[in-house]
């Protein structure tokens, strides 16, 4: 006795629909991402034309002789080459400064009890309302004072501590499970190898959205530079030398576009190098 068994194979709607629905999804988001990316595109071009193509219309959208020497022009006539590492050396004592505090405070704030915590505590939010033109006399009095002025640290020195960090940070902390700290205890493991070796490595995330948060606030400063480097060139940071670029000395756009290309490099190296952390970041509250 034999039996036939006939199979048909043929998608299902369902899994049609889901393929329809992924498609279209990517499709948005290939779009929006060609959106966002084309003023990116065009200052690349841009920087690479001489200033009558820069003007020309309709605007070219690739460089027929690209004229790298506008990052020549911008990096060594335009002293870019000594802003770019004053900017770094300002972001990177900003961001230790202001990551090592922060970690400190808000393992203290949310570990440990002592006198006028909630007095404290109250006193670092108030501080997340005052703008920091309101300040800026006083800082530079203090800078003034403390014969800082004319040196790299005046520059960072008001700025390695962080109130949005201590409490992202306090956050962090406090939401680790007591259990753990209890099993740490019990192993004989004290406070500072509990900060050490336990609870950074578990706000890992949350330590890498704000070292980026502090990255892009330190090298994107303008006002404070300006304010202490008008007189002192040796110190002057990448975003005051982008303002002297456009100042007349060179002609066209091409070289100040150039710059800021040149600017912008760092910090498209810090997004694909923290965009994992950042992901977690955002989504780990949402995941369990």
């Amino acid at each position: 006795m034999t039996s036939d068994l006939v199979v048909t194979p043929a998608a299902s709607p369902k899994r049609s629909r889901a393929r329809r629905s992924k498609f279209a999804s990517y499709f948005v988001l290939s779009l929006g991402a060609l959106v966002v990316l084309f003023p990116l595109y065009m200052a690349i071009v841009s920087s690479l034309l001489t200033p009558v193509q820069i003007g020309q219309q309709p605007p070219l959208f690739y460089p027929p002789s690209p004229q790298w020497h506008n990052y020549k022009n911008a990096l060594v006539d335009g002293h870019l080459d000594t802003y770019l590492w004053n900017s770094i050396l300002q972001t990177l004592e900003i961001v230790v400064g202001s990551v090592l505090t922060s970690l400190l405070a808000a393992f203290a704030f949310a570990t440990f009890d002592f006198p006028f915590k909630k007095v404290l505590w109250a006193l670092i939010l108030a501080t997340l309302l005052i703008p920091f033109e309101v300040t800026i006399v006083t800082n530079y009095q203090t800078v003034v004072s403390t014969h800082l002025l004319g040196s790299l640290w005046a520059l960072t020195i008001p700025f390695m501590g962080s109130a949005i960090g201590i409490f992202l940070l306090r956050q962090a902390f406090m939401a680790i499970p007591g259990e753990i700290r209890e099993a740490t205890i019990l192993d004989g493991c004290g406070p500072l190898r509990y900060f050490w070796r336990v609870a950074i490595p578990l706000v890992r995330p949350q330590l890498a959205a704000f070292t980026v948060i502090a990255v892009l606030g330190a090298w994107n400063q303008y006002l404070w530079p300006l304010l202490l480097t008008s007189n002192d060139e040796a110190h002057r940071t990448l975003q005051i030398g982008l303002k002297a670029l456009n100042s007349g000395t060179f002609e066209g756009y091409g070289v100040v576009l150039a710059g800021a290309m040149i600017a912008s490099v760092p910090m498209l190296i810090l997004m694909v190098v923290f965009n994992r952390q950042l992901v977690r970041s955002l989504t780990g509250g949402a995941i369990k």
